[in-house]
């Protein structure tokens, strides 16, 4: 039995060539100011910057975050009092709570933020509107011996 003796061809490797060097436009570091605002359960996080853009929460456009018909005349209320609607912007981070919550907690930080830009401007309308108190009101904890509710009580039985 004879073999066949065949010749090995090395598989053709491509020379390693340098990657070319790319020009990345290194995008400037925006200044902003930073605030955190509360209300029931929810808490957010705002940064204010100068710019029109369109304002962002939890990196979605407010407008759709929010597209319920009416919630825009909360949500822009600091805006709106300041008159500073098309001047700033604010990316915002918001936990907890439902819509209502949420949007409290919204107008709480970027009202903050908004007083830190020029306080001697902005302060007083933003106080004068409430809009820098922190609501208190929270959800009542339940009590024990009690069903399920904060002031239920147990059903008696008829005598």
């Amino acid at each position: 039995m004879a073999q066949k003796l065949t010749k090995k061809v090395a598989p053709k490797v491509k020379p390693i060539t340098k990657p070319k060097a790319v020009i990345i436009a290194a995008k400037k570091p925006k200044k902003y100011i930073q605030a955190i605002g509360r209300r029931r359960s929810a808490t957010a996080k705002a940064r204010v910057f100068e710019g029109k853009e369109e304002i962002m929460i939890n990196d979605k456009p407010i407008s759709t975050y929010w597209g319920r018909p009416g919630l825009a005349a909360l949500y822009l209320r600091p805006f709106i009092v300041t008159d500073t609607l098309g001047k700033y912007t604010a990316t915002v981070k918001v936990v907890g709570s439902g819509v209502i919550g949420q949007i409290g907690a919204f107008v709480h930080a970027v009202s903050r933020a908004l007083a830190e830009v020029s306080p001697e401007v902005f302060r007083k309308p933003l106080r004068d509107a409430n809009l820098l108190t922190r609501d208190p009101r929270m959800k009542e904890t339940r009590k024990v011996g009690q069903s399920g509710k904060a002031r239920k009580k147990k059903q008696s039985p008829k005598r």
